[in-house]
């Protein structure tokens, strides 16, 4: 009736914008991201008769409203398909973060990702991952690609047997290393994704994100560093041009955000070094390089006045022994 699992966060290649179905997170088309590693999020939970309701508490803080609604609707997801007794008690579920939250670095892939997993295995559902990635869906689309990890690639569907996500295998995944520059900014994802067909530039970026996709698949399969970050460079642009030309005219980006984009491209053309900038809806920056060049990359963008992380491309979501569990 307890368990514990951990996730990893997403970096969107990419990148859906826009739910065709908000209460099934049902993407408009396809998206590919890779999971951010040793960032996690870790997830325990509990089926406990003696609580007197759900419990959601995240970060040492309880869940309310909204956010509260979202982690329900994974538990509801999971007591839906657990034929088990004790999956109808109220569940406890505490959760951590190794890295900021709401600022542009997929905290909500990893916290949904890892809360699924937990919520199957302490419901003793014998689901694959593909399965457990539609469950996560139900908080956040992008969870479901952190449930299969690695490069993931979420299809879009309107039932579950479509809509879910499964691992692209990539000779990549050992070279790719990205360095974070952490903006700080409050964000609105979701109101971002409710306004996103609303923009005039919404029906150009559906007529070329299949190009993208396909674009994106092949350069992965192939092990193509550069024709893969030149692809999520070109796609966040485009994301973002969608979100400020919503009705809300959302702007994400901060000075130390564009400083962090002009600094990669005059490492890319003057040192010739291969590095590539991304980012989600927020103003922190994934700047993607390889092994070989991610000391010289790190300090560039350090340089622009910002907090560093460095990460690898990390594995799929998975349970933890018991000694790991956060109660």
């Amino acid at each position: 009736m307890k368990a514990t699992a951990k996730a990893h966060p997403i970096q969107g290649l990419v990148k859906y914008h826009g739910m065709r179905d908000e209460d099934l997170r049902l993407p408009y088309h396809d998206s590919i991201s890779l999971c951010t590693a040793p960032s996690h999020t870790k997830t325990t939970v509990e089926f406990d008769p003696d609580l007197d309701s759900d419990t959601f508490v995240v970060g040492g803080e309880e869940l309310e409203a909204h956010e509260a609604d979202r982690v329900a609707s994974v538990v509801a997801e999971v007591r839906e398909r657990a034929d088990a007794d004790h999956a109808e008690y109220p569940v406890r579920l505490e959760s951590e973060n190794s890295f900021p939250s709401n600022v542009g670095l997929g905290s909500s892939s990893s916290g949904f990702a890892a809360a699924a997993m937990a919520l199957a295995e302490a419901a003793d559902l014998d689901l694959s991952r593909p399965e457990i990635s539609t469950i996560a869906r139900r908080g956040s689309s992008s969870a479901a690609r952190a449930v299969t990890g690695g490069f993931s690639d979420l299809h879009t569907g309107l039932n579950d047997e479509d809509c879910r996500s499964e691992r692209l295998d990539s000779p990549l995944e050992d070279d790719v290393r990205i360095v974070a520059g952490l903006v700080p900014a409050y964000k609105e994802t979701e109101h971002a994704h409710r306004e996103a067909a609303d923009s005039h530039m919404f029906e150009a970026r559906l007529a070329h994100i299949h190009d993208q996709l396909a674009e994106m698949r092949d350069a992965l399969r192939e092990g193509d560093f550069e024709r893969v970050f030149e692809t999520a460079e070109h796609d966040s642009l485009s994301l973002a041009a969608t979100t400020m030309t919503g009705p809300s005219g959302w702007v994400y980006w901060k000075p130390e955000t564009i400083a962090i984009f002009n600094a990669v491209r005059q490492l890319r053309e003057e040192e010739d070094v291969p590095v590539y900038f991304s980012t989600d809806t927020g103003a922190s920056v994934y700047v993607n390089t390889t092994e070989e060049h991610v000391d010289r990359v790190q300090e560039v963008v350090a340089d622009c006045g910002v907090e560093t992380m460095v990460w690898e491309v990390g594995g799929p979501a998975r349970i933890l022994d018991e000694s790991e569990a956060l109660f």
